[in-house]
């Protein structure tokens, strides 16, 4: 999952940041409440995690009230050391979907998060179409199309792209292409990942302008624009 964290305590923020890290999550830091509304309110996030009381003259419940505003929706963990019962009812109130005291476990924080993103996923309407730049699929007919014109794609292509789709802007890994795409849970050691890779780049960035499939060295793939 990709975590928006809003800490200015760098001790904490550098502890949440690793374990999550460590974890397998991305996670993008703001030590100020400017900054981190502006992260909130321009990228998308699985997850907030917001601390309450923030320098910079924008404090955690004036973030969460304006993206509740804005009609964003995103998950929203408020980690404060504001205990009092009231303060954690304001922060409820004000559109938190949980509220977690310091000092705490931080496996009980990852756990707390990880529940907010699965209920907030099984909320959502399931999505039929992904899209990025001039690039897009339909989920349902399997159509895809770049610039408006249609591309043809194998079944396993076409997997690998709904795969990179759903995480783009975002490194993936070659374990998670095996997992994602390939339903491996072991390194085959073959060079698919590879050989299907340049098959979707033949046919959806070759014959256009831009690339949009990236190599990231020593890291992955990704998808952007």
């Amino acid at each position: 999952m990709r975590v928006l964290l809003v800490e200015d305590d760098q001790t904490v923020r550098n502890f949440v940041a690793k374990g999550l890290a460590e974890a397998g999550h991305l996670v993008e830091q703001a030590e100020d409440g400017k900054t981190g509304l502006s992260l909130a309110a321009s990228e998308k996030f699985d997850v907030i995690i917001l601390d309450r009381m923030l320098p910079g003259g924008v404090e955690g419940l004036h973030i969460l009230q304006t993206l509740r505003n804005q009609n964003n929706l995103t998950p929203v963990l408020l980690l404060s050391a504001l205990a009092d019962v009231d303060e954690k009812v304001a922060g409820l109130k004000a559109g938190g979907d949980d509220y977690v005291t310091k000092p705490f476990s931080f496996s009980e924080l990852q756990a707390r998060l990880e529940a907010l993103v699965r209920r907030n996923r099984n909320e959502a309407q399931p999505q039929t179409r992904l899209a990025i730049g001039d690039l897009e699929i339909d989920l349902l007919s399997r159509n895809v199309r770049r610039a408006g014109q249609k591309v043809e794609l194998q079944p396993r292509e076409f997997r690998l792209l709904e795969f990179l789709m759903r995480h783009a802007g975002q490194v993936v890994t070659r374990t998670m292409l095996l997992e994602g795409v390939w339903d491996y849970h072991f390194d085959p050691q073959t060079n698919v990942i590879d050989v299907h890779i340049s098959r979707l780049r033949q046919k959806i960035d070759k014959p256009f302008q831009h690339a949009l499939v990236h190599t990231i060295r020593n890291a992955g793939y990704m998808l952007q624009e």
